[in-house]
């Protein structure tokens, strides 16, 4: 009993089945729904769509149908699948801003650029466009093979006899399993050029091609910006393709600009571009836009984009490029079926396979006309013999007794086929008269002249080749028009620097992470002993950490106390007001929360032969080439390995014949040459410059210019000039020599500057006033005094930054009539 319950078990390895089983699945997807055949340019379901309103009869000449009558027509004959997906094919094709050329002629609501979805199918009516009735040209002539449909009921085309190049003129796209195609559409007149180019010279190279094709042409306009992604995907099948939207930039009387956006990329959604602006310049991402909005109609897209009065249109228009999709990539990924396989194919691929396929539906069509013809002929000649022998004829047919009888008996007398003879019999009797016999031998001899150039042009390929020329110039000259988008210089060949006004301006960077960059002559000179003005605005208990004087076209290489270096353009931080809080840099930069920047390096250039010498707050430094960080990763690299409980306190820039100043809280200084420290990879951690005594630690350092002076400040203010000569050379690693007095007075040493007589200095406190005055102003004393009041401080702030503007502000000053503090001196420590 066992044996036979257990007969018809068969026994599967449920891995194998499973393989099988989706490999099954992937290929019905990749074959039979994703990808586009590569000589009609259709996938399955717009082949159906287009095929079912040609057997309705739904053409461009005859009225409107119903949506709803062509998809139900396509799910009950051909695609055994959801209405929706049948609808959103058929809606695509008759979408002007998704196809360069719809392929159908809809009427109601179809969508809109904003992402708006159509109106229901019962709502909208269609017909095809006059460009399809050349995708369908020769369908009834047996050009093209017809398969069952998918229960056997019914057949249609495996692909359309089209003389459009629908592939590359309307582009596709889809997704299978493991594979996808993005095909980009193309000007009708450029690719019939590039194929007339082809049949001329099949030999041509895809160089050759693109003089007649200069790339993709975009329904919705805008720009492509460069040729390099074109070129790349023309040769190889895949590419990037940089499209940008097109913007003017008007100004009004009172100065004010506005940025004019009037095209957007390709597939870019116009509502949610302008939702997605909104955000940016809410969490002021993007800053100098004071109002958006949309003024597009019928006329066509108009978003304005009013810029305040202090800020450069051309560079707010630089970040819309760069931070929203008005700058967008199209990835090609030229991916057809051909003979029933998935393959990428390259530009001059895909124009020769669609060139074969049009050559064969000319043969094949000539063929079809030629045994049409033939089998008119031998009619012809039938009753061509019945009219010429009329009387005979008449007699015959009227002395038989039914027309079996008639047709033998004409097959015998006239040596006729049983076709000729029932042909005859068939006859009007109108058609007997005098000028309708005419007729027949006119037709016979026009007929008899069909046959023969039918079997020229199939005897002889240049006359084939010469058809599909002078129909693919037929084409053009009826469908063809002007491009739409434009091919520009490559964005990365335009200088973003020539966007950006050149101004000199000033960082501040705050202790809880904020940064932001303002016109250095918001500060006018003052004296010293000043209290200086505000310069940013603060949060509770945040403080400003370090200033830096930078130029809008530098590049910062921003170094983080964990040993990490950023890279951004200084123009990257948007510009503030002296009020303002600033900007988080953790939006700027992918910093973790606990990291805090140490240093900000201004550098023009990667100039080779250059340094960047690095000091830790436990006195280890480290040199490393600038080279060697010129091309930075986004998330940032390592620049210093650092020992437990160190961080990163400052950076210089040095030449390789430098010498270097280390400076600690409590006034110690130590000078030796930069050589002594070898050049050292990224990853290195350095060697000792300075030994620190136990509550000691590194605070700034600076590059000896042996012309200028040594300024010194203090966290309450006080500050001094003294020589460089009064430092001696020593080797690293010393504990050097005291180089301020520090006392309760005067506090802990903030940090140290060279200085010129001719320059200004900023000095910013933990509350975030900035004092601008002239170093002449500041005396120049011995190296162990405590200096004098370089700014007033109240008990809850601190000195925390010392910055050399780039140029002097020259008002008249006049010292005030105060007498000067005297300084007491401390014997030298060596």
């Amino acid at each position: 009993m066992t044996d036979k319950i257990t007969t018809g078990i068969i026994p599967i390895d449920i891995t194998h089945e499973m393989k099988n089983a989706y490999l099954d699945y992937a290929m019905s997807v990749i074959v039979s729904r994703a990808l586009p055949d590569v000589r009609d340019g259709m996938k399955p379901v717009h082949r159906r769509v287009i095929y079912a309103m040609y057997e309705q009869n739904n053409v461009h000449n005859r009225p409107y149908k119903k949506s709803a009558r062509i998809v139900g027509d396509v799910l009950g004959k051909y695609h055994p699948h959801g209405d929706t997906s049948v609808y959103d094919a058929l809606v695509r094709l008759a979408q002007d801003f998704s196809m360069r050329y719809p392929l159908i002629d809809g009427q109601g609501n179809f969508g809109s650029i904003d992402g708006d979805s159509p109106a229901a199918m019962r709502y909208t009516e269609v017909r095809l466009s006059a460009v399809s009735s050349h995708l369908i040209q020769s369908l009834d002539e047996e050009t093209v093979d017809f398969a069952e449909n998918y229960d056997g009921s019914e057949r249609e085309p495996t692909v359309l006899p089209t003389i459009f190049p629908q592939l590359l003129v309307n582009g596709q796209s889809g997704i299978a399993v493991g594979m996808a195609t993005n095909i980009p559409p193309h000007n009708l007149s450029e690719i019939l050029n590039g194929l007339v180019a082809l049949l001329e010279n099949p030999e041509i190279t895809i160089a050759g091609l693109m003089e007649h094709i200069t790339g993709p042409d975009f329904p919705t306009y805008g720009m492509i910006c460069g040729t390099k992604g074109i070129r790349e995907a023309y040769e190889t099948g895949r590419g990037s393709v940089i499209m940008r939207g097109r913007a003017e930039i008007e100004t009004a009387k009172s100065g004010k600009e506005t940025v004019i956006i009037t095209e957007f990329p390709y597939q870019i959604n116009k509502a949610a571009w302008i939702e997605k602006l909104a955000d940016l310049v809410k969490n002021e991402e993007i800053t100098g836009i004071s109002d958006l909005r949309d003024e597009s109609n019928k006329d066509g897209i108009r978003v304005v984009i009013e810029i305040k009065k202090s800020e450069m249109g051309e560079v707010v228009l630089n970040h819309l490029y760069k931070k929203t999709r008005l700058q967008d990539t199209f990835g090609v990924n030229m991916v057809c079926i051909v003979d029933g396989v998935p393959r990428i194919l390259n530009l001059k691929q895909c124009l020769e396979y669609f060139r074969d396929h049009r050559l064969l539906m000319i043969t094949k069509r000539t063929q079809y006309r030629l045994k049409k013809a033939s089998e008119r002929l031998h009619l012809l000649e039938g009753m061509k013999i019945a009219v010429e022998n009329i009387d005979d004829v008449v007699a015959i047919i009227r002395k038989s007794k039914n027309s079996e009888e008639a047709k033998g008996e004409l097959g015998q007398k006239f040596s006729l086929s049983t076709l000729q003879s029932q042909a005859i019999l068939d006859l009007r009797l109108g058609r007997l008269t005098a000028l309708e016999r005419e007729k027949v031998i006119e037709e016979h001899a026009s007929v008899l002249i069909q046959i023969k150039e039918f079997q020229d042009i199939l005897g002889n390929t240049d006359r084939i080749i010469q058809i599909a020329k002078e129909e693919f110039l037929l084409l053009k000259e009826k469908f063809g028009d002007g491009r739409r988008t434009e091919i520009t210089t490559a964005a990365s060949d335009v200088p973003i620097e020539s966007l950006i006004v050149p101004a000199d301006n000033l960082l501040f960077y705050s202790s809880v992470g904020y940064i932001k960059r303002i016109q250095e002559d918001e500060f006018r000179s003052q004296l010293r002993a000043g209290k200086g003005k505000s310069g940013t605005q603060l949060k509770e208990s945040d403080v400003i950490l370090f200033t830096l004087r930078v130029h809008t076209h530098d590049h910062l290489l921003l170094f983080s106390n964990l040993g990490k270096v950023y890279a951004l353009r200084s123009y990257e931080i948007p510009e503030s007001s002296m009020i303002s809080r600033g900007k988080p840099l953790i939006q700027i930069l992918p910093i973790q929360e606990t990291e805090k920047l140490s240093a900000i390096v201004a550098v023009k250039d990667f100039t080779p032969g250059r340094f960047l010498f690095m000091v830790t707050a436990q006195g280890v430094v480290k040199r490393l080439a600038l080279e060697d960080l010129s091309n930075i990763r986004s998330t940032g690299i390592r620049s210093i390995s650092l020992d437990d409980g160190d961080h990163l306190i400052g950076v210089m820039e040095t030449t390789g014949d430098d010498e270097v100043l280390l400076a600690t809280a409590q006034g110690k200084m130590i000078r030796f040459h930069e050589d002594e420290v070898r050049c050292m990879g990224r990853s290195a951690r350095g060697v000792i410059g300075i030994n620190l005594d136990p509550k000691d630690r590194v605070i700034d350092s600076e590059v000896i210019r042996k012309d200028q002076q040594l300024l010194v400040v203090t966290e309450k203010g006080y500050g001094k000039r003294s020589q460089f000569d009064e430092y001696r050379v020593t080797g690293r690693a010393g504990k050097g020599v005291y180089g301020i007095r520090v006392s309760h007075k005067n506090g802990c040493v903030t940090g140290i500057l060279s200085v010129l007589d001719t320059m200004d200095v900023i000095l910013t406190t933990t509350t975030g006033r900035v004092l601008r005055t002239s170093i002449k102003y500041i005396p120049i004393i011995g190296r162990v005094t405590q200096g004098v009041c370089l700014m007033r401080t109240t008990k809850e702030e601190t000195v925390v930054s010392i910055a050399k503007p780039n140029e002097y502000d020259s008002t008249p000053v006049t010292l005030p009539e105060e007498s000067q503090e005297q300084e007491e001196t401390l014997p030298e420590e060596t």
